[in-house]
């Protein structure tokens, strides 16, 4: 049986990496892209399955931390 070659390309996964306050992060949009969900399906699941993550798996940008963030994407 062929295995499946529907690899995301590590290329494309290092672009959706940013730093933020000296930690590597991804957009839970980005992330969801990969796994071809929408944000809102993730965060879902995420929320559902809150015990199957670690605990600095996720967190919520203040309006002062989206706007830094904003000025690196932009």
């Amino acid at each position: 049986m062929p295995k499946n070659t529907s690899l995301v390309p590590m290329e494309r996964i290092e672009r959706a990496i940013y730093v933020f306050r000296g930690q590597r992060v991804m957009l839970d949009a980005d992330l969801a892209e990969l796994y071809g969900v929408t944000a809102g399906r993730l965060n879902e699941a995420v929320k559902r399955h809150w015990d199957r993550f670690p605990n600095d798996f996720l967190f919520q940008l203040t309006r002062e931390g989206f706007a830094n963030l904003k000025g690196q994407l932009f």
